[in-house]
């Protein structure tokens, strides 16, 4: 009975999750484009577990209308506003051949707010996809790796596409487009944290010249064993290269506001289900982006945990929820 009524609770989250906090974008209130780990890669140190469907095929896999149509039930539950409309979720948000439609819909929803797109850069050279992504006021493309044996190994994409083609179509993508590129590399220690692929980085940030440039590594469980952060050394050094900007968890000035202030105890843990089934959290990075107090994240957390709609684990000083 209890899993029923936890599984009813989530229905309407089904595409919209968070907001979460980014050091980036501030408070990001997230769009699912896919409802599903379907990408054109298999990063080993992907947040959102192992991709369960490895493809580079474009259908509207969530339809627009669906997801614009709880994006504005949301609004109607007076939250407050975030900082940015995401668009992201558990894959590659491109794959969605209704990406376009979805983020100029969310722009006639919250007028006010900047939209923004992640993405793994892979389908780039497809002009469908560039045309998109241009609805977007903030891009955030990834590029890990130059270096061909390292992009295989780190990225495992789909097998029809290359890295010559991707690399050129992030840069076809910024010849025609108005907005803001935030580039990000994420470093896998022993993976690609070589000179090689730095030198050929460096290079490469001077010819696509983005707006920023974020060099991360991992902070939360993987989706593959044997995947580990670079040490802080390793990370200083990329950054300094690449004038990467200093890795923040702030919320651009944002700080608590009334997220959830009246929401009742059901709805807040079925916003928690649906924020760490895309990224794993802890308890006190949620109580931030959601502000809603920490004790109440824990016992929602103790709940979905009972009922098995998350699971913990536990990396380095850090308890992780996800879905």
């Amino acid at each position: 009975m209890r899993r029923d009524k936890e599984d009813r609770a989530t229905d309407h989250l089904r595409y919209v999750f968070g907001p979460v906090t980014s050091g980036r974008l501030g408070l990001s209130l997230g769009l699912d484009g896919l409802g599903g780990r379907i990408c054109s890669f298999d990063c080993l140190y992907c947040e959102a577990g192992a991709t369960e469907a490895l493809t580079r095929s474009r259908k509207p896999y969530a339809p627009a209308c669906r997801v614009l149509d709880e994006l504005a039930a949301w609004k109607t539950q007076a939250h407050h506003l975030p900082d940015v409309v995401t668009l992201g979720g558990m894959g590659e948000p491109t794959l969605n051949t209704e990406c376009g439609a979805i983020l100029a819909g969310a722009k006639k929803l919250f007028p006010g707010l900047s939209t923004a797109v992640l993405t793994n850069s892979s389908l780039l050279s497809d002009p469908d996809v560039r045309a998109d992504l241009a609805l977007a006021d903030i891009v955030l493309p990834s590029m890990d790796s130059l270096v061909e044996a390292e992009f295989f190994r780190l990225n495992r994409p789909h097998p029809d596409l290359s890295l010559a083609g991707i690399r050129q179509g992030l840069l076809d993508f910024r010849a025609g487009y108005a907005g803001r590129i935030f580039l990000e590399i994420l470093l896998v220690a022993g993976v690609n944290d070589t000179e090689e692929n730095l030198a050929l980085l460096r290079d490469y940030c001077r010819e696509l010249a983005p707006d920023r440039v974020d060099v991360t590594t991992m902070s939360r469980p993987g989706a593959h064993a044997g995947a580990g952060p670079v040490s802080q050394a390793t990370l200083a050094r990329f950054r300094e290269a690449l004038g990467a900007a200093t890795a923040s968890a702030s919320t651009s000035g944002h700080g608590p506001t009334a997220v959830l202030a009246g929401s009742a105890t059901e709805e807040l843990a079925a916003r928690i289900a649906a924020s760490v089934r895309r990224r794993p959290q802890t308890a006190q990075s949620l109580a931030l982006a959601l502000d809603a107090p920490l004790e109440e994240i824990q016992r929602a957390l103790q709940t979905l945990a009972r009922a098995g709609t998350v699971r913990r684990e536990v990396l380095g000083h850090d308890t992780f929820y996800s879905g």
